[in-house]
């Protein structure tokens, strides 16, 4: 009789822990930053039939990256988590740190089984407060840890340097065309240190928009109002580059032909939120 092959839990831990990693580092990016008004979850995702980001219940939004029937699976256990325990008790005590506790102790067991493979998946939890300072945002790695996070997280892809690029220039009280652009500059830079161009069409965003009169939080943004805020904040930073323009045409009359033109820049910076109340709604289509 042979002898059974042996290998040592830590190197069977080893090996699975680095099998999800590289199932995980395969799929785009997601990245979900705290703004003045919210969370914001931008995903690299040109489909519109296979969702990264999702709404779970009034406050609660859940983003996931890797293999999509196993976290699209995670999303349906967590929508009837949250409806089961709203219906029984209140909605006010579905919270997104008791659903991730949910998702951990699931992924857990998952990833410790030898009876089958780990999940292949990244997840990300989020609750809007009535303040910022009451917003939670909780990252679930493969191994069902959880991590709790503030300002920005990004998973998926490279996300150890879109991670740093973040914490470097995001900072608190930024507004949603702010907060988007910043995505989608963290999201556009590949690993060789280049840069590439993504439009609307390669996005899919939603946000946890504590403003909405309505319980329900969540809302996607698409098609004009995607490309409005990207084009708006674009703008302002094209003209915040730009020196004055009368400064190079004083043609004698001195001093009055270089300050004509600078209030107008300013009034680009952060009013891009407002339009919001352009686009319906269309937050739970998915569930």
């Amino acid at each position: 009789m042979s002898t059974p092959f042996y290998v040592s839990p830590q190197q069977a831990m080893a090996d699975r822990a680095e099998y999800a990693r590289k199932g995980i580092a395969r799929g785009r990016s997601v990245v979900v930053l705290q703004y003045t008004d919210g969370v914001l979850f931008v995903a690299e995702n040109p489909s519109r039939a296979l969702h990264k980001v999702s709404e779970i219940y009034d406050r609660i939004a859940f983003a996931a990256v890797g293999k999509y029937n196993e976290f699209e699976n995670l999303r349906i256990g967590g929508v009837r988590y949250a409806d089961l325990r709203g219906y029984t008790y209140d909605r006010e005590d579905v919270t997104a740190r008791g659903l991730a506790n949910v998702y951990a102790q699931t992924l857990g067991t998952i990833f410790s089984s030898a009876a089958e493979k780990p999940y292949e998946v990244e997840l990300i939890v989020a609750e809007v407060g009535n303040a910022p300072e009451d917003d939670q945002i909780y990252r679930l790695p493969h191994d069902g840890s959880i991590v709790d996070e503030h300002g920005s997280v990004a998973v998926g892809g490279n996300a150890d340097q879109i991670s740093s690029y973040l914490d470097q220039r995001h900072r608190d009280g930024m507004t949603l065309a702010e907060a988007l652009r910043l995505a989608v500059d963290s999201l556009s830079r590949d690993t060789n240190g280049g840069e590439r161009t993504l439009t609307a069409e390669h996005l899919e965003v939603a946000v946890l928009d504590r403003t909405r009169p309505q319980k329900r939080k969540f809302k996607r943004i698409l098609g004009r109002q995607l490309s409005r805020l990207l084009d708006e904040h674009a703008a302002g930073e094209q003209e915040k580059d730009q020196p004055g323009e009368g400064a190079g045409e004083s043609s004698g009359t001195g001093s009055t032909g270089g300050n004509g033109k600078g209030g107008a820049a300013g009034k680009n910076g952060s009013g891009a939120s407002a339009a919001d109340a352009d686009e319906p709604e269309s937050g739970a289509a998915d569930d």
